[in-house]
């Protein structure tokens, strides 16, 4: 009984002694932060997606304060976000909600695959190893890369072996964008109308892209016939559309003879 009387009151001593020198050295070494930083911070979604270029939101938030990065710089705030950070700098902002996007239609039953893959299961693993899974080098490799680093839960591999973008969950943060190694991710306007190509394949050859998949762009320059306005031009193979002038008519879509494209 006197052992354990005798632990507790050394215990509670250790206590109080290890109490009063957190607050003394919490005086000491206390640093003071910016208000601004600190309103800031309460505006950001604390998602720390790293979408903004900085090392989470705190990082994010000392740096708008500090006239560094833009007020509209976090993209997984989106424009409510950007007006918020804006009204505390006193400026005004232009910002707009992105979604990602995903430019590749190869499916698993619309693209040759190379064979079984054994290797690490992953997108950059296989870019690596053998350069893709598909016989087509410019498909989506379906490993979900993506999905692993979606901060919000907003890409799920479907059974066609291709990532689907949930448009209400994604942010347009980029980090898929980052982590895809076939580059076919990218970040649009959310609220942009028109035809998207789902497409990057390059090679010009129209019958071995046919063979190697089935919605591949055969590069044959029908949607750009069609086009009465002028907003779809073919560039390095790839169609282009230019949705300042695109007005969503679906005469490219409805033209395409392997239905690359389709309206957003």
């Amino acid at each position: 009984m006197t052992t354990i009387l005798f632990t507790f009151i050394i215990s509670a001593v250790l206590a109080l002694i290890l109490g009063f020198l957190l607050g003394f050295f919490k005086k000491v070494f206390h640093v003071e932060v910016d208000p601004t930083v600190a309103k800031i911070r309460k505006c950001l979604p604390g998602g720390n997606c790293g979408g903004c270029g900085y090392p989470g939101c705190d990082g994010f938030a000392a740096a708008c304060a500090a006239g560094k990065a833009p007020a509209d710089g976090c993209t997984a705030g989106g424009v409510a976000t950007a007006k918020a950070i804006g009204k505390i700098l006193g400026v005004e902002t232009n910002a707009v909600q992105k979604v990602a996007v995903l430019a590749c239609q190869g499916s698993c039953d619309k693209a040759l695959a190379k064979g079984v893959y054994t290797g690490v299961p992953s997108c950059a693993g296989a870019k690596i190893a053998i350069n893709g899974t598909k016989f087509c080098s410019w498909g989506c490799i379906g490993f979900g890369d993506c999905v692993e680093v979606c901060k919000f839960d907003a890409i799920k591999i479907g059974e066609d072996g291709l990532p689907h973008i949930d448009r209400e969950k994604c942010t347009g943060c980029g980090l898929c964008v980052k982590t895809c190694p076939q580059k076919i991710l990218s970040t649009m306007n959310a609220e942009t109308k028109g035809a998207f190509v789902g497409c990057s394949n390059k090679n010009p050859n129209k019958t071995q892209i046919l063979k190697l998949c089935k919605t591949g762009c055969i590069k044959c320059g029908k949607c750009e016939k069609l086009c009465k306005e002028e907003a779809i031009h073919l560039v390095d193979l790839i169609p282009v559309v230019d949705y300042a002038k695109c007005t969503a008519c679906g005469d490219c879509v409805n033209g395409c003879p392997t239905k690359v494209l389709s309206l957003i």
